[in-house]
């Protein structure tokens, strides 16, 4: 296999990984199963199931202190997604494209623009999109 594909393909399941246990997983799986599951047929079911499967692993596995089930996990998935290369190298460039997507939480991008107003502000100052139960001062 071709090193940048290779090179690709973990890349990949790194950020498939930090997905699969991180805030955006709802958003980040449909696109993953709809990668995987269009390299392998009519399979995106049984993908999105495997794709379960595993992130519930990951999750047990961090709860019970287990350092190596992640590294599985990419191994696992690093060789599914060079499979899927290997059967069809013009995906290279819709994977890169969900990388783009997987690394920015799924995110289209956008600009924030913040601004204080209303005085002089001389305490803490916290934005949130939601905030429980914080006591201040």
């Amino acid at each position: 296999m071709d090193p940048e594909l290779a090179a690709l393909a973990g890349a990949g399941a790194t950020a498939l990984v930090q997905a699969m246990v991180g805030d955006g997983w709802a958003a980040a799986r449909g696109r993953v199963v709809a990668f995987l599951g269009r390299r392998r047929g009519a399979e995106e079911d049984r993908v999105g199931g495997e794709l379960d499967e595993s992130r519930d692993e990951l999750l047990a596995a961090r709860d019970a202190g287990d350092t190596e089930a992640e590294a599985d996990a990419r191994a696992e998935w690093r060789n599914r997604m060079r499979r899927a290369l290997r059967a069809d190298p013009e995906a290279a460039a819709e994977l890169r494209l969900l990388l783009d997507e997987l690394g920015r939480g799924g995110d289209r991008g956008g600009t924030v623009h913040n601004t204080i107003s209303g005085g002089v502000q001389r305490g803490n100052v916290i934005q949130a999109h939601t905030v429980g139960d914080v006591h201040l001062g």
